[in-house]
């Protein structure tokens, strides 16, 4: 990045002792000084970037996005298929539903319930859909979740279904992180963070408590609560034998939780199994998945493996747990759930999907594969019903990959070859693509998995690329298919990449593990060890190599530009975690402590701040260019780890670019037209920093 002219907006300096922040004042989220900051530099960059070329691509990623063909995605209750459908004309969203008669026919006969464009204009609020929670039997009620610009905070508001109106003097509950579970027609299971005391340090719910109709929810009894030092609680209530059970979940960190059990009146066990054992109730099943090694009975069960045992022998005092699937040296566990009393196993094998089904029998656990799914690209199952204890085993399934389309199936409950539901038409032409997997040797020896996407012809080695990778939380990256992605570089003649570098979970815990708090920098050394194979393999050049991350993923983008800022030619660093030191006192941070380290603990500071890249910015580097931009109404990660960036950088002297939605909480947009903005925005940036003057595509 070349040196700016520019004269940056607070001119103080920068000094080097962590705490000393000269821009804590772009924390202030609506901030005079700070709104007035972030309208200047959003001005710029669109100034500068919001070209014809970008005007042409919005309207490209908005006619994918709003498409009228695309899949509309569908769960059961009783007996109807409900969705939510965006489209141009409907850009908030219509809620509605269908007999799954007409929908598997594909002439679906929608009886809209609710109109969120409309419900917006009417009340002069800026809601975004969050969804809904129905009111079991009947299925007459429903709790909908409505959030002001895309936050997690939600407003809880009672309607009813026959009338399609919210019910007068219904359960309505303020703005607030959490939500509630229906216990019966006049009583809900309340978690959330409304009320003094009732938040933990990161945001979200403290206590579950007990709320009637009519009575005001911050009176509501408390059954049970948790340390404000947690991350947070969740009460839940399902029927075994027709007795009802509730259950509270005590997530002491991110990755470590309590489950106890209680009924109305509170908790009254808390089940003892080890805080790092992800434990699932169904049924009288209790299923384990573990983190770490744990030893019962003597036996020890390496971490990954996935246990059972019947839930009233275990609460009897049995530990006679049967080990139902176990990993391997590339066989990983990426998920688990129950449906209609069969454990379904998600693990990939070098990345290649499999799903195992394990179902109870007199003479005892079965297993099978689940038929009919690909053994390449990325496959993804679950339940159709919402209601895990009405469902009756019927299955939904997407397959895809980076050049193929998503295609919808359907299983029924014998769980036989499954049928075609839905095909998603292509989104761009993909003749002459191919994609291939290669590996990366990071910093320390590790080999690094990537997923390369492009023509033919990349051997004169200046292909344009947009690489990516996400390296955190055991989230797996997988190559899926991004129509926008496609069409706006794609098909334009560029390549693309996605990196499975360490803090995902591609190759379970252990790929995890190696990339969290203190290996979170090896993390990063995956990435720019991927950005230079792809040069060694002569597939491009650094100067053009357009890189992109979110998140987690935007701490890794910006830690590229002040770690290995020669390795790439430009970065677009999106809703991102940037600032280490402080990270921990904004919104939900707190909650993250778990991934990244305590900054408050020198032992840990001690390699966080060499992974602050707020910190570890300086003048005079050959810094590439780089987009910051963020969400002013995400209250996950704050909008002042890029605001800051920004402002640093331009002190610095570079030409640091930034821009900052009104809305859309911890993503691209509220509604396609801002997600199709962002996005285009972004590419057009990668693609002028680089050098690429990319061809024009037609139309879908």
């Amino acid at each position: 990045m070349s040196a700016s002219t520019a004269t940056p907006f607070d001119p103080r300096p920068t000094r080097a002792r962590p705490d000393d922040d000269p821009y804590l004042w772009l924390e202030e989220i609506d901030g005079v000084d700070a709104l007035a900051w972030v309208g200047a530099r959003t001005a710029e960059t669109l100034a500068r970037y919001g070209d014809a070329a970008f005007d042409r691509d919005r309207d490209l990623a908005r006619g994918l996005l709003d498409r009228p063909d695309r899949i509309p995605f569908v769960s059961r209750r009783g007996g109807l298929l409900y969705n939510v459908w965006r489209d141009d004309e409907h850009p908030r969203g219509l809620w509605r539903r269908t007999d799954e008669a007409s929908y598997r026919a594909g002439n679906p006969a929608w009886e809209v319930l609710l109109d969120i464009d409309a419900l917006a204009a009417r009340e002069n609020e800026d809601w975004v859909w969050s969804g809904s929670s129905p009111l079991r039997g009947r299925y007459d009620r429903a709790l909908l979740r409505l959030s002001r610009g895309g936050g997690d905070a939600v407003v809880l508001r009672e309607f009813d279904l026959p009338t399609r109106a919210f019910v007068a003097d219904g359960f309505t509950l303020p703005e607030a992180k959490g939500g509630a579970v229906w216990l019966d027609r006049d009583t809900l299971l309340l978690s959330s963070a409304l009320g003094p005391g009732m938040a933990t340090q990161s945001g979200y719910a403290r206590t579950v408590r007990l709320w009637q109709r009519g009575a005001d929810p911050l009176h509501a009894p408390v059954l049970f609560e948790t340390a404000q030092s947690s991350m947070s609680v969740w009460g839940a209530a399902d029927h075994p034998d027709g007795l009802e059970r509730l259950t509270f979940t005590e997530q002491i960190g991110f990755f470590d939780a309590a489950l106890h059990i209680g009924d109305r009146s509170g908790a009254r066990m808390r089940l003892d199994l080890p805080t790092y054992a992800g434990v699932q109730l169904h049924r009288d099943h209790l299923s384990v998945r573990l983190r770490r090694p744990w030893v019962v009975n003597g036996v020890e069960h390496a971490a990954d493996t996935v246990l059972t045992i019947s839930a009233s022998g275990f609460l009897a005092g049995e530990r006679a747990f049967e080990v139902l699937w176990r990993p391997g040296e590339r066989l990983a566990l990426q998920g688990v759930f129950w449906s209609a009393g069969r454990l379904i196993v998600n693990a990939l094998e070098d990345l290649r999907p499999i799903f195992t089904v394990f179902e109870p029998g007199a003479q005892g656990w079965t297993r099978r594969s689940l038929p009919g799914l690909p053994d390449l690209g990325t496959v993804s199952v679950w339940p159709l019903d919402d209601d895990a204890e009405t469902a009756d085993g019927s299955l939904l399934a997407t397959v895809e990959d980076p050049v193929t389309p998503t295609t919808l199936l359907a299983f029924a409950p014998a769980l036989d070859a499954p049928a075609v539901l839905r095909r998603t038409p292509p989104a761009f032409d993909a003749c002459g693509l191919h994609v291939t997997r290669h590996e990366a040797v990071s910093a320390d020896g590790t080999r690094v998995p990537y997923i390369q996407t492009g023509p033919d012809g990349t051997e004169d080695g200046n292909a344009p690329l947009h690489l990516t990778a996400y390296g955190g939380f055991r989230a797996s990256m997988l190559p899926v298919y991004r129509g926008v992605l496609g069409k706006l570089w794609l098909e334009r003649g560029g390549t693309t990449v996605t990196a499975n570098i360490r803090g995902g979970g591609e190759f379970g815990t252990g790929w995890h593990e190696a990339g969290r708090r203190e290996g979170k920098a090896r993390a990063h050394e995956d990435f720019a060890a991927v950005a230079a194979d792809l040069v060694a393999r002569g597939v491009t050049q650094p100067g053009r190599i357009a890189a992109e991350g979110g998140s987690n993923g935007g701490l890794l983008i910006a830690n590229m530009l002040t770690r290995f800022p020669e390795r790439f030619g430009a970065l677009f660093c999106t809703i991102p975690l940037i600032d280490m030191r402080r990270y921990a006192k904004l919104l939900a941070g707190a909650s993250w402590v778990a991934e990244y380290g305590d900054p408050d603990d020198p032992a840990d500071w001690a390699y966080l701040g060499g992974i602050s890249a707020y910190h570890g910015a300086e003048a005079g580097r050959p810094y590439p260019p780089i987009l910051l931009a963020t969400s002013r109404r995400d209250d996950r990660v704050h909008p002042g780890h890029a605001r800051k960036m920004a402002a640093k950088l331009r002190a610095l002297g570079y030409a640091a670019a930034f821009y900052e939605t009104a809305a859309g909480g911890h993503g691209y947009g509220k509604d396609n037209a801002e997600t199709a903005s962002f996005m285009a925005l972004g590419l057009n940036f990668l693609r002028q920093s680089i050098g690429w003057c990319a061809p024009d595509v037609p139309k879908v």
